[in-house]
């Protein structure tokens, strides 16, 4: 199987650009910071601190997940339910990133990921991919941008959903996501050693799409 490992911080497009990225190699694309969000659904909906890390942990008995994968796309089961929508709202993507600092979550969650990587040609997008999840995947990418840029490409698409919130927020909330992300124990967000960079900023999606296929075509041939 072909592993293509893509991480960086939130908001720099990897999930969309994971997907179409996928969808032009003929991958199935993995999207697993929606399982981490997933988690922190759960734990809100069960009216459980997400940084509660006891009290999360104590949880996850209970946590059925699962990625229904195909190369049409990626729907997200908790439970059996579809959450594909209520794991993408503001407050979640911050109970997201609360729960992913936890150790038992992250070893929870990290057998699956690994055996979606071991049944099909997949692109795989988080914060930890290169560096823990799939350390062997033949192609890994750390893709970034300003926090500014990201903020924009952000608040435009809540806005495109119906969700009125201001720039500066975003801002802040970006801000505040990466300071987690990268200042957590375990599984901190960074480049893994060999992976390239590849910063989006300013870039429109079709152009960032264009570098990241041609750098994958260079590796598949």
């Amino acid at each position: 199987m072909y592993n293509i490992a893509i991480d960086g911080p939130a908001g720099a497009g990897k999930s969309t650009l994971s997907r179409m990225l996928a969808d032009r190699l003929g991958f199935v694309y993995a999207d697993t910071g929606a399982l981490y969000r997933a988690v922190g659904l759960f734990a809100v909906q069960s009216g459980v601190s997400p940084q509660d890390a006891a009290a999360v942990e104590q949880l996850l008995p209970s946590i059925r997940l699962e990625l229904a994968l195909s190369p049409e796309g990626q729907c997200v089961l908790l439970c059996g339910k579809d959450v594909s929508a209520a794991i993408r709202a503001p407050e979640i993507s911050k109970a997201a990133s609360q729960v992913s600092a936890i150790p038992a979550v992250r070893a929870f969650l990290l057998g699956l990921q690994q055996k979606m990587a071991q049944k099909r040609d997949i692109v795989m997008d988080g914060r930890d991919i290169g560096t823990v999840v799939l350390p062997h995947a033949q192609l890994k990418i750390f893709l970034t941008a300003t926090p500014e840029d990201r903020a924009r490409r952000r608040h435009a698409e809540l806005r495109e959903k119906g969700t009125k919130i201001a720039y500066e927020q975003v801002l802040d909330e970006v801000k505040e996501r990466d300071a987690q992300d990268s200042g957590r124990a375990i599984a901190p967000l960074r480049p893994a050693e060999d992976a390239l960079i590849v910063d989006t900023t300013g870039y429109e999606l079709e152009d960032s799409l264009e570098r990241l296929y041609q750098i994958a075509k260079e590796r598949l041939t």
